[in-house]
């Protein structure tokens, strides 16, 4: 069975282009454009890995994050961050709220997806 990600970015251009990475390493695409929108994905379907930004408009990608960690039945949900930024204070604020990963956009493809096959096999 493929793994199913859901992919949280207010740019449809990412969510694009990671989608397409990703389904072409055959895994199933779910797409939200906010936090408060991947949060209710997260919650009403089953989900195997998030692929998040972390700016966006409406509930940030860590705000989404602590959010979701905070409920016991997502707390082993693997969540990774991709982002402009890498700035260290930023990496730490999500990991402390529950990210378990960085990838600084531009990304390369078979890294993204290689990390989302390890995280969404566990």
């Amino acid at each position: 069975m493929s793994a199913t990600v859901l992919i949280v970015d207010d740019s449809e251009t990412v969510r694009q282009q990671v989608g397409a990475a990703l389904s072409q390493a055959g895994m199933q695409i779910l797409e939200a454009r906010d936090g408060n929108e991947g949060q209710k994905m997260i919650e009403s379907r089953q989900i195997d890995c998030v692929v998040c930004d972390v700016n966006m408009p409406n509930k940030d990608g860590i705000e989404m994050v602590r959010d979701v960690k905070k409920n016991a039945k997502y707390r082993d949900l693997p969540i990774i961050m991709l982002t402009t930024e890498g700035a260290k204070e930023l990496i730490e604020k999500a990991k402390s709220a529950g990210a378990c990963g960085w990838v600084v956009k531009p990304f390369k493809a078979n890294l993204l997806v290689s990390a989302v096959q390890k995280l969404a096999a566990r």
